[in-house]
């Protein structure tokens, strides 16, 4: 739920059928300064356009129609190329159920990357990246997923990688299966 509520970052899924790439994801716990720093990395290929990958991943008031345990996604404001959203979400571990509430501001690279960082909320370090990378054998897109992340509350330390990791990999996947299936929400 960690990067899923920012999108990112992003259906109870139903597995994607990629392009030419099964979905990668890495997680690395990495001490810094007395905090654990999680540092995510994910990758998939959709069969999508760049454009049409663009307009769902910026799509920010339709996410939680598509990303599990994202309640709700609302856009605050938007100048130019910088949007702030509001996102509420759960993030379930064991037995334990936490609510999340983020303010993120997105800063757009059009039908390139998106940026996304920490305003206020439950993190206490957030920062993604998504790419979007033209394939021009497929005409497809390579989505890249990266970031850092430091919750404000408790994740326990020898599990933490794995449980961050299975919900970046839930995220990617309901991500990718919204892509292949090309019905982008708001149509």
């Amino acid at each position: 739920m960690f990067p899923r509520i920012l999108f990112c970052c992003l259906l109870a899924c139903s597995e994607p059928v990629l392009a030419q790439s099964r979905l990668e994801v890495t997680v690395k716990r990495v001490d810094v300064a007395d905090q654990h720093v999680f540092e995510v990395a994910s990758s998939g290929e959709v069969r999508a356009s760049p454009a049409a990958v663009w307009k769902v991943l910026t799509n920010y008031d339709r996410m939680s129609e598509f990303v599990p345990d994202l309640k709700t996604s609302k856009v605050l404001s938007r100048t130019g190329n910088k949007a702030i959203i509001e996102q509420f979400g759960v993030a379930s571990f064991l037995f334990i159920r936490r609510d999340i509430h983020l303010i993120v501001q997105a800063s757009e690279e059009p039908m390139t990357a998106i940026d996304i960082s920490l305003v206020t909320g439950d993190m206490r370090v957030y920062q993604c990246r998504w790419e979007l990378v033209p394939v021009p054998e497929t005409g497809g897109t390579r989505i890249v997923y990266s970031g850092k992340l430091v919750p404000k509350f408790y994740v326990p330390g020898m599990l933490g990688a794995n449980i961050i990791r299975s919900d970046i990999e839930r995220m990617m996947k309901a991500v990718l299966a919204r892509l292949e299936r090309g019905d982008s929400p708001g149509n």
